[in-house]
């Protein structure tokens, strides 16, 4: 169930709990931001904090507060959040810290947390152990130190775990509106997802931007993206830290490739979030989607007047999915009547300086790089220093970047190269005017790539399907075969014996080729386990002669490969049930080619998944070979995860699924179930 935090994210009323200098810059900072309401401090000793008459008790307050901020230390705060539910207060910031967070190093942390929550009823409480909030759109600073924001009309919300990352987050200079700042802390009531939903429903609030240590629960973010999704609202995320799977201990390659984040950058991607990996790529992606919201494609058109800046321009785009549209007859036309003869046409296009300084030329040069089926387009524009130089000349740039903007009526930019050659005045300047000022091109360029990500179509999907294995087991590589033969994956024909004679005469059972592996092994390559294309009978008892192991499985040998893949799924706690594809066999790590999804993955995700993959083009025939059975893959990847939400596992591998012209063949496979007996 959704809170209702309305009252204390837009409070009339706000009481101050404790002393100190922390409960008296709260107070400041409430003054400082213009709070026009009733700010009422608490203390049974003072009679005043702040200039402001201070009450003895909650109880003695003169009315209820709708919002609070409780400075005291974590015993006393769960009877102040008792008495604030028992006034019906609004809700209020938990400051104190050494609840849940602390539990390993003090034993009472997790008790406490559970009085906590027993005192607050359904009363909203942010925290424990956060700095609380800012409201810029109307002066509000539950918030007890230092910030660096300005009131605005509209603008970003940002959403934090970290009250550090907040305050630097405030510090920005790059023209960013920011209409929230909340801190989450612990979340041991009001989560991350709960938070973000009761700020998009602010009409003034344009976009969401999520630095997250842990997303806690998928079902609420998975909403939270759908109410988004439904408002048009964009929600950028900067996932930091390790998830737990990547530190269980693994048998397969699946958990390696998937890495510690896999599974939040699939997760996001399923719900249309965008991510970005950096605090200047947030800020930038957030500025953007703020001005111009999602992009309607990846088409972008870049001006410079120098050729080394449209050269930087091409290489920072280089390996993203950003994509500069050759010119085509009619724009070149129009650019070489403005341009004159000794412009090489191009985009990214150097536009030279010959124009510089002509209104009329520049504004038809920008415009008439501005096709209607671009995404965006900017011009890369550094400007002096303010301190020791003049920036005058460069109006006019602005001014005809407005010009081609409104002719056009793509979105625009303007890019510095460098993010300390945008003043933070320009950048306010050219936001109010709906032009957007990038700080940096390596950063402008991870925010088109998000922005334009996020304009794609998407529908909600189907939930990620969460699920605890039962029993703790590994099957060996014939179960493991034959489990997901069941539910549709094809494998070799195969027989097990546990001595050299007997594997001899059931290979001839299969017929020659065959291969040839030791049980009892994970990686039985590394072992000396896999011997191949053996073929007779006294190559096969030669072979099982050479091996340690406890028994011995012969197969078909497959020829005729095209590709070898591997198609996992590993558990992640933090996010579900990771789907690996990826380069399998001997490619595996030296590729490091995979791409991950979330299950359920549907069959479209899937294939588009293998496509994005760099052995893509051995799939689809390459160089005139013929193509692989890609429809096999996806019938053995639909199999592995039917076999997944029928009896969750662990971890699955298929490495390699061999692939040829007409079928996909599980080669080796390997299942681990870990979980509660």
């Amino acid at each position: 169930m959704q809170p209702d935090l309305s009252r204390l994210l837009r409070p009339r009323s706000i009481a101050v709990i404790g002393g100190g200098a922390w409960c008296a810059n709260v107070i400041e900072q409430c003054h400082k931001m213009g709070f026009a309401g009733d700010i009422w401090p608490v203390h049974p000793n003072h009679d005043a904090l702040a200039n402001l008459r201070a009450y003895p008790s909650v109880d003695a307050l003169p009315g209820a507060p709708d919002a609070c901020f409780i400075g005291v230390n974590r015993h006393a705060t769960i009877e102040v959040v008792r008495a604030l539910r028992g006034r019906a207060a609004g809700g209020a910031v938990c400051f104190a810290s050494g609840f849940a967070e602390a539990s390993s190093e003090c034993a009472a942390g997790a008790s406490l947390a559970a009085d906590l929550l027993g005192a607050a009823g359904d009363m909203p409480i942010l925290g424990p152990n956060c700095y609380g909030f800012l409201n810029y759109l109307e002066g509000v600073a539950l918030w007890p130190d230092q910030h660096g924001g300005i009131p605005c009309q509209s603008g970003v919300a940002l959403i934090t775990q970290s009250s550090n990352i907040a305050i630097n987050l405030t510090m920005q200079t790059r023209g960013l509106p920011v209409a929230y700042v909340v801190t989450a802390g612990n979340q041991a009531q009001v989560g991350l997802a709960q938070i973000g939903a009761a700020l998009l429903d602010d009409p003034r609030v344009t976009a969401l931007g999520l630095h997250i240590e842990g997303v806690g629960d998928i079902r609420a973010l998975e909403d939270l993206a759908a109410g988004a999704r439904k408002l048009g609202k964009p929600i950028i995320a900067l996932k930091v830290g390790q998830s737990d799977h990547a530190r269980a201990a693994t048998i397969s390659h699946t958990a390696s490739l998937a890495g510690s984040d896999a599974g939040a950058r699939a997760l996001f991607s399923r719900l249309g979030i965008g991510q970005v990996t950096s605090l200047p790529a947030f800020l930038e992606a957030l500025k953007l989607v703020h001005v111009a919201g999602p992009l309607a494609s990846s088409r972008v058109a870049a001006m410079s007047c120098s050729g080394g800046e449209a050269s930087l321009v091409a290489d920072a785009a280089h390996g993203k999915d950003i994509c500069f549209p050759p010119l085509d007859t009619a724009r070149a036309a129009r650019l070489r009547t403005a341009l004159g003869p000794m412009v090489a046409l191009a985009n990214p296009l150097d536009y030279h300086t010959y124009i510089w300084g002509d209104a009329p030329a520049m504004a038809e040069t920008f415009t008439a790089m501005m096709a209607p089926d671009l995404g965006f387009g900017f011009v890369v524009l550094d400007f002096p220093r303010g301190d020791r130089c003049s920036a005058a000349d460069w109006d006019v740039v602005i001014d005809t970047v407005k010009h081609a903007h409104a002719a056009s009526g793509v979105p625009m930019g303007i890019v510095a190269t460098l993010s300390e050659n945008m003043p933070e005045p320009v950048a306010r300047h050219l936001v109010e005017a709906g032009i957007v000022p990038l700080c940096g091109l390596d950063h402008a360029m991870d925010a088109i790539e998000v922005a334009a990500a996020l304009g794609r179509p998407h529908t909600r999907p189907e939930p990620v399907f969460l699920a605890e294995p039962q029993g703790t087991e590994t099957l060996n590589e014939a179960q493991a075969k034959v489990a997901l033969a069941h539910h549709g994956a094809t494998i070799p024909r195969a027989h097990r014996a546990d001595s050299p004679d007997k594997i001899a005469r059931l290979a001839r059972d299969i017929g020659f080729p065959v291969v040839l592996k030791g049980e009892g092994l994970a990686h039985k390559t590394e072992a000396g386990a896999v011997k191949l294309n053996l073929a007779d009978g006294d190559a096969v008892r030669a072979a099982a002669a050479s091996m340690t192991c406890d028994g011995f499985l012969v197969e078909e040998m497959i020829t005729d490969a095209i590709a070898e893949l591997l198609i996992g799924v590993t558990r992640d706690p933090a996010h579900g049930f990771v789907l690996t594809v990826a380069a399998g066999g001997v490619l595996t790590e030296l590729l490091q080619d995979s791409q991950s999804l979330l299950v359920p993955a549907t069959r479209a995700e899937v294939r588009d998944a293998l496509m994005r993959l760099k052995i893509a083009p051995l799939l689809m025939g390459y160089r005139g070979t013929a193509p692989a059975a890609l429809e096999a893959v996806l019938d053995t990847v639909m199999a592995v995860q039917a076999f997944v939400m029928a009896s969750p596992a662990h971890e699955i591998e298929i490495n390699p699924l061999i692939v040829t012209a007409d079928r996909a063949v599980a080669a080796d496979a390997l299942i681990r179930i870990e979980g509660d007996s």
